[in-house]
């Protein structure tokens, strides 16, 4: 049993990323100009900033000590690594440093000269590495090795005070306690035991902080040692221009992308092929790739190693075998809005593949405002024979009087009802001879496909879909908005119809839009058909549809249907059989 035409899932995450993805490249422009800001901003770094060198020296900090080869004895005692690092970049130092810098002829002030510097300490070390940013190399070596040794000299200072002040606390702890032995020194006339003992107990309490003053006097007040005397480096620091360069264009691309992802954002067109499906409700029947300008005619359908015909000819195929459309056999193509010309290359080019799988096809062309598929179909090559199916009737007046056999070469032919610009074209189109020629769908082995103007312009289509059930929408993802396709789903399936299927085309090339523009200015406008003659209407068409003159060699690939055959008939200009 065959199955019906279905959409695409949705449930697959790799493809809407990969979807996702192409959504974002399709805004060339906006990465191209993102990578572009970002190479001229990192240029510009390198280029117009100062060269700057970095020197750096390692000092080893350590604590004031009694004895430093005794068993046990800590280096880190007592410090706090962290707060040594605020003490490195403190103003105390600076100011010390520059003391010395200007002796040496270098003035800077304190805050100047404490931007450059940048003191870090390694894991689980009592290290601190100062590293100085300079313009030359040896303002850098100069100023690294000034802040580093005015570092040990103010940490030399502190300890130092701090012994002073310890040992002047116990100066002042001991003087009473020496006025008071003096004291009972004089006293000592007799023999009392509590005397003595007093006395004894002074002399212990003396004895225990002369020997703190001693042990003060006797640390060893080293702060630390410069294990790396800072060198004037080579090279300038930073990154290069190679480096910055790559930099920038990794963030150039990244600013393009973000550009990107915000247009995407409030972008109204469809975005992706699964947008237009959901959008739409009906499958993806095909995309129409691009030929060259030179190929480019109406009909692919018979031009060889054509890839837009094979295109043309697979989306046939899938119709024909689609349970929807096998039960009616009735097409209906038109395009959202606007331009209306890939949709009458869709119907022209689907009816000649349906007639190369031996149908009986007929193309009605409903737009009745703009008609040129006759003429545009004037310049197929002729031979062939065209369906007999479609004639056997007497009517004059459109559409019967507008019939006549397109030959393709080498696939047979179909028969097109040409348009013709008409004052009241809803009535045209509602009329009973338009229903007995939609009906003729129904017969055996007949297709009638139906082009109508663009569906959100005018409502002649949905004036035909109760009639022509299944609809192919032709457009140009890039120029149709979400909210247009489900308007245009909304619109037929109110009228009775159904979408059998969305088909892409790729749109024109820069040379065609100018090319159509052209054209399209030069075309006189207000212009109303002039009157046909009757015989040559009889014998070539239409000439106020076509534009022609009624010169036989002019169109070429039109035969007008003998209306005195029946069904079976051949054409009076297809010659004896």
């Amino acid at each position: 049993m065959t199955e019906p035409i279905r959409a695409l899932e949705e449930q697959d995450e790799p493809a809407l990323l990969r979807d996702q993805f192409r959504q974002l490249l399709r805004y060339r422009t906006l990465l191209v100009a993102g990578v572009l800001l970002g190479l001229l901003g990192s240029g510009w770094l390198a280029l117009s900033g100062e060269d700057t060198y970095a020197a750096t020296g390692e000092v080893s900090v350590r604590s004031a000590t009694s004895d430093p080869f005794a068993a046990g004895a800590s280096a880190d005692k007592g410090i706090n690594i962290g707060s040594e690092r605020q003490t490195a970049v403190s103003d105390a130092v600076g100011t010390i440093a520059a003391g010395t810098l200007a002796k040496q002829g270098d003035t800077v002030e304190v805050g100047a000269l404490l931007s450059g510097l940048q003191v870090t300490n390694p894991p689980n070390t009592l290290v601190l590495k100062f590293s100085y940013t300079g313009r030359t190399p040896e303002q850098a070596r100069a100023r690294a090795q000034a802040l580093a040794e005015a570092y040990l000299e103010i940490r030399r200072e502190r300890t130092e005070d701090s012994i002073d002040n310890m040992v002047d606390g116990y100066r002042a702890q001991l003087k009473p306690l020496t006025e008071q032995r003096d004291r009972l020194a004089e006293q000592e006339t007799g023999t009392g035991d509590d005397v003595t003992s007093a006395r004894a107990n002074l002399i212990v309490a003396i004895s225990a902080l002369n020997q703190k003053i001693s042990e003060l006097r006797a640390l060893d007040t080293t702060p630390g040692y410069l294990n790396k005397k800072p060198v004037a480096p080579q090279n300038p620091t930073g990154a290069g221009l190679p480096l910055l360069l790559g930099l920038g264009g990794l963030v150039g691309l990244a600013l393009g992308l973000l550009m990107s992802w915000v247009r995407l954002v409030f972008d109204p067109a469809v975005r992706s092929t699964r947008e237009l499906v959901r959008s739409l409700g009906a499958p993806l029947l095909g995309t129409l790739p691009r030929e060259r300008a030179g190929a480019r005619t109406l009909l692919a359908i018979g031009r060889p190693g054509s890839r837009l015909a094979e295109e043309y000819r697979a989306v046939a195929f899938r119709l024909a075998y689609d349970p929807s459309f096998a039960e009616r056999r009735r097409l209906l193509v038109t395009a959202p809005r606007g331009d209306n010309d890939m949709a009458r290359a869709a119907a022209a080019n689907l009816a000649a593949a349906f007639a190369e799988m031996g149908r009986d096809v007929l193309l009605v062309e409903a737009d009745l405002r703009t008609p040129s598929l006759a003429g545009d179909l004037g310049a197929a090559h002729p031979g062939g024979r065209g369906p007999r199916w479609a004639a056997g009737r007497e009517d004059r007046g459109w559409p019967f009087d507008s019939r006549a056999n397109v030959d393709v070469p080498g696939s047979g032919a179909f028969t097109l009802v040409a348009g013709r610009r008409t004052e009241n074209v809803p009535r045209a189109l509602t009329s009973a001879p338009v229903s007995r020629i939609l009906a003729e769908g129904g017969r055996p082995g007949a297709v009638v496909i139906v082009l109508a103007p663009p569906v959100l312009s005018y409502a002649d289509a949905v004036a035909l879909v109760d009639r022509v059930e299944g609809v192919v929408i032709v457009c140009q993802p890039r120029e149709v908005h979400r909210s247009d396709l489900e308007r245009i789903r909304e619109i037929i399936g109110a009228a009775g119809g159904s979408v059998l299927g969305t088909l892409l085309h790729p749109g024109y090339a820069r040379l065609d839009r100018r090319a159509r523009r052209k054209a399209a200015r030069d075309r006189p406008r207000g212009r109303q058909p002039a009157a046909p003659d009757p015989e040559a209407r009889g014998r070539y068409g239409d000439p106020g549809v076509t534009g022609r003159t009624g010169d036989p060699a002019e169109t070429l690939g039109l035969r007008t249907l003998d209306s005195g055959t029946g069904r079976g008939g051949r054409s009076s200009a297809a010659g004896p059989g």
